[in-house]
This record gives C-alpha cells, structure tokens and sequence, in this order.
C-alpha cells in the first residue's frame, strides 16, 4: 500500500534490510560498536569520534543515509 501511494506521487519506496545495524553504527564516523546488541543501552558515546548518541535518533539517521545509497546504487 504504501509503495503504491508513493509510486502515484512520483516518490520512492526503497526498503532497508530489517538486520541492517541502523543503532549500533555512528553515523558520524561509521563506528560499529558490538557493545550495543543489548536493547536497553538508549544512549552512548563513540569511543571513536566522542560523538554523544541518543539510539533511536542515531538508528533514523543511518536508516535513511542507507536507503539513500540503495537509491543511488539502483540509479
């Protein structure tokens, strides 16, 4: 339904792997900090840039930067 809605507006549906590690990747640096499978760590800090992350908010992020390289890629 929702790639139909936005197919008729002339958008783009492009869907990002459900394991993709959206929260656990800075999207500041590209850090991966294996630290964070544990789902009630909501926040922490780089250990590689010192940047402060709120998880949800670092996760929205790096979910769009990916599904902006997925569009990219498919053009």
């Amino acid at each position: 339904m929702l790639e139909y809605k936005l197919s008729d507006r002339k958008k783009y549906f492009v869907k990002v792997d459900k394991w993709y590690p959206s929260s656990q990747i800075c999207h500041c640096c590209g850090y991966r900090n294996p630290l964070l499978k544990d789902l009630r760590i909501r926040e922490w800090d780089c250990p590689n840039c010192n940047h402060h992350h709120k998880r949800d908010v670092n996760a929205a992020i790096n979910i769009r930067n990916e599904g902006l390289r997925i569009l990219k890629e498919s053009a």
